[in-house]
């Protein structure tokens, strides 16, 4: 198999985001105006609150037919036991694949009262392993939009403890939902950087 279907870190649990791990009207309450805060949320994500359970759905399924074809590895996020919130979803986290390139983009996003803890940090420290350990990739790209900085606060901590880099803006970078055009910042990883920073630990 090519990606792990559970991976534990110190204080989270992370299993494969499928319609067998995830239950569709939770994660749809969770990612919908349902949800406190959603459009805090998802201000700066390239997804907009879901609308309807189906959609939802269709999402999930399209997570099951990418993990099947190796281009992207979604995980579902729970706090073990002892931390706040545990066995609740937290959020979800993964990585994107682009095999022709060999690059990983990682993806994250946390409900708000889970922000703060550390754990997008604690996530990216295990999906980077996978990425060059497991999947042996060249390089791990991080895409920030302009303006996230709670983010880019977060990636750079992450980014720097594995050798990387800030390479900088790319402007016009992607198209929101709304038909908005974004810029981007750029933060990046080597195999060679995330090896050196290993042995320095």
């Amino acid at each position: 198999m090519l990606f792990p279907e559970e991976i534990e870190t110190e204080r989270l649990r992370l299993r494969r985001l499928c319609h067998e791990t995830v239950d569709v009207f939770e994660y749809y309450e969770l990612c919908s105006h349902h949800e406190p805060a959603i459009e805090e949320v998802t201000e700066y994500l390239p997804w907009d609150p879901y609308k309807t359970v189906k959609e939802t759905a269709d999402y999930i399924s399209e997570l099951e037919s990418k993990w099947e074809d190796g281009t992207r590895a979604e995980y579902v996020i729970r706090p073990k036991e002892g931390e706040p919130g545990a066995s609740e979803i937290v959020g979800s986290g993964g990585l994107i694949i682009d095999w022709e390139t060999r690059t990983g983009k990682p993806a994250i996003w946390l409900r708000k009262q889970f922000w703060g803890n550390g754990y997008s940090g604690e996530r990216a420290d295990v999906i980077l392993e996978l990425a060059f350990e497991r999947l042996d990739l060249d390089l791990v790209a991080v895409p920030v939009q302009d303006g996230n900085d709670r983010s880019r606060a977060a990636v750079e901590k992450y980014i720097s403890t594995h050798g990387g880099q800030y390479d900088g803006v790319i402007r016009n970078s992607t198209v929101r939902p709304d038909g908005t055009i974004i810029d981007h910042h750029r933060y990046t990883v080597t195999q060679n950087q995330y090896r050196e920073s290993t042995l320095d630990t």
